[in-house]
This record gives C-alpha cells, sequence and structure tokens, in this order.
C-alpha cells in the first residue's frame, strides 16, 4: 500500500489522543448520523451514503466501542493487529487480512483496540449488490453466495454476519488495499473506481473462500435467480410472458411468485435494471442524457428522473465531468 496512506491510517487522531488518555469511549459521530428511537443506537445510512456508494473509514482505538447497529451493508478489515467484537451476541475475533462482513441491522460492540490495531470500516449498500455480481458469484454455491443473494432480494436472513478469515492468497488484500488508496486519494472517478473495486472484492472473496456445505438454494430460489439473470441480460425486450413459456409457469402464477420471493413486481425490477444499466453508462461515458435513455429502453424523461432519483438519491445530471 502507499506509504503516504498507511501512515494517514497508523496517524493518531485528535479524537484516539483523548481516548488513549482516558480509555474511554468518545462519540464521534454527530446526532444527524444517529437513529435514537430505538433501544440501541441504529447509525443512518443517508448521513453516510447519501451522495456516495461507499464510505471508508477507520475505527478510532484506544476505547470501547459501545452496542450499536446501522441500516446499511457493512465490512470490517482487519488491516493489521487483530480485535474483538461482539455481534448480535456471537463473540468474534478478527486478525489480521480477516473480514467480517454484516448486513443492516446487525448489532455490534468492538473492545479497545491497540496502537497497531488498525481496523477499517466499509460501509455499502444492497444497491451495491447487482444482478451482474449475482451472476458472476453464483456458480460458488456458497453460503457467502446465499448471503449476499438474500441481501440483494430482501430476503430474512438466518445470521447476520458472515466472517471470511485470512488466506495465504494475497489477492483479496491487493484490492481492499487498492479501495482504501483510492477513496483516501481522492483522484478524478474516484468514488465510481471505489464502487468497481468493491464489487471486485466481494467476487474475491467469494473465489478465494469458498464455503460449499450442501445444496442451499430451493427450486423457487433457482427459478427466481434464473428469472433476474433473464432481466440483467435482455432488461429492454424481455416479457413476462417470455418466462413464462421459457420456464413453463402459469404468467399469473409466476408474477406472484416473483412479487413474493423479490418484494418487486416484475415490472419495477426491469426499470430497476435498466437504472442500473443508466447509472454504468451515466459514471462510465460522457454520453447524453437522452442518449442513454435510449439505450435502456427508457422515453419518459420524467420517468427515468423519478426512477434514478428514488434509486441512487442524486439526479442523472449530479455526476462528475472532466474538465475540457
Amino acid at each position: 500500500m502507499n506509504p503516504k496512506i498507511v501512515a494517514l491510517l497508523m496517524h493518531k487522531n485528535d479524537l484516539e489522543k483523548k481516548q488513549l488518555q482516558t480509555h474511554q469511549f468518545i462519540n464521534d459521530m454527530p446526532p444527524a448520523a444517529w437513529d435514537k428511537r430505538q433501544k440501541i443506537p441504529i447509525l443512518k445510512e443517508d448521513y453516510f451514503l447519501d451522495k456516495q456508494a461507499v464510505y471508508i473509514s477507520k475505527h478510532n482505538r484506544f476505547a470501547p466501542y459501545p452496542l450499536h447497529g446501522q441500516k446499511f451493508l457493512e465490512i470490517n478489515y482487519m488491516f493489521s493487529g487483530s480485535c474483538q467484537q461482539v455481534v448480535d451476541g456471537a463473540k468474534i475475533q478478527l486478525k489480521a487480512g480477516d473480514i467480517l462482513l454484516m448486513n443492516a441491522g446487525a448489532k455490534h460492540s468492538i473492545s479497545a483496540l491497540n496502537e497497531q490495531d488498525i481496523l477499517i470500516n466499509v460501509l455499502f449498500t444492497n444497491k451495491n449488490i447487482t444482478f451482474k455480481l449475482l451472476h458472476d458469484i453464483h456458480k460458488s454455491n456458497s453460503l457467502s453466495y446465499q448471503f449476499l443473494a438474500d441481501v440483494s432480494l430482501g430476503n430474512p436472513l438466518s445470521q447476520n454476519y458472515i466472517i471470511f478469515t485470512k488466506n495465504k492468497n494475497s489477492d483479496i488484500k491487493i484490492t481492499m488495499d487498492q479501495m482504501i488508496e483510492e477513496y483516501y486519494l481522492k483522484n478524478s472517478y474516484s468514488n465510481s473506481v471505489v464502487e468497481s473495486y468493491l464489487n471486485i472484492l466481494l467476487i474475491k472473496i467469494i473465489r478465494h473462500h469458498p464455503m460449499p456445505t450442501h445444496k442451499i438454494i430451493n427450486a423457487k430460489q433457482k427459478l427466481i435467480f434464473n428469472i433476474l439473470q433473464d432481466i440483467s441480460q435482455d432488461y429492454q425486450n424481455i416479457t413476462l410472458s417470455d418466462l413464462a413459456n421459457k420456464y413453463g409457469y402459469n404468467k399469473n402464477y409466476l408474477s406472484n411468485l416473483i412479487t413474493k420471493m423479490t418484494g418487486k413486481n416484475f415490472s419495477s425490477l426491469k426499470t430497476q435494471e435498466r437504472i442500473i444499466k443508466a447509472n454504468e453508462l451515466l459514471t462510465s461515458t460522457s454520453l447524453p442524457v437522452r442518449t442513454i435513455m435510449d439505450t435502456v429502453g427508457i422515453t419518459n424523461k420524467s420517468f427515468f428522473y423519478k426512477k434514478y432519483k428514488e434509486y441512487y438519491n442524486k439526479l442523472p445530471g449530479d455526476r462528475y465531468l472532466p474538465k475540457l
């Protein structure tokens, strides 16, 4: 990793210096970051992820962090040293190179970190787990895949976290370090690059930490996954009738099953995929918005802007463009 970034992570900030003296937790988050209507304080998604898809920070050392929850997904990456946490009542120890992935709703506390214990927090939402990402990692057929698939589809989880222990392969660490460097260096297009690194990171986690046990995806889940793939591949033209004919189901039955399993109807899923594809073009090209709308198959500009705002909490025009 870039020596400047390593030095930045190792440097004691003002809050850490105070915690080192007292070993008492100092809340570094303003009231706007917390939803305190719950018995346990909950960190709010819009405070961290309103204007960026991924939020990265170093966990402050020298004092225990009390029990809290969050309304987003979180990766805890043990950059160096070790730490002890309690997640949903389970005691967990992370060593250098370990990764803890927690779903929104997980509640955890962290014991005090020592000087050499550097823990990196990566915050993101299930919007980052796209149909394409699920397709790329589907072959592993692991608990990890099922975890991410359920998160993406909004299905309840039997466990709100999953741990990936350090592997001899340094591939994951390379991507994690690249993502951290990109985040802190703030080069042009850094937000888009960081988001891309996150997708690569999730795929590499599955690649190097497979957890095959037994077939855990039932027939209905397989059908829905195949349908999501079909939507992703032919989102411009595919119809519910096409899917009903392909899989041999009654159209109404299939429509109800899709809604039951995903929480969204077929039309909404197709629109979601179109918006995802539009965002990819918005963040990676200089094409006009109208051209991008035509490319993804949306003709109504007001509808496009409304749906894009709902999904990304910003307008399509709110993007970085290089100075000419």
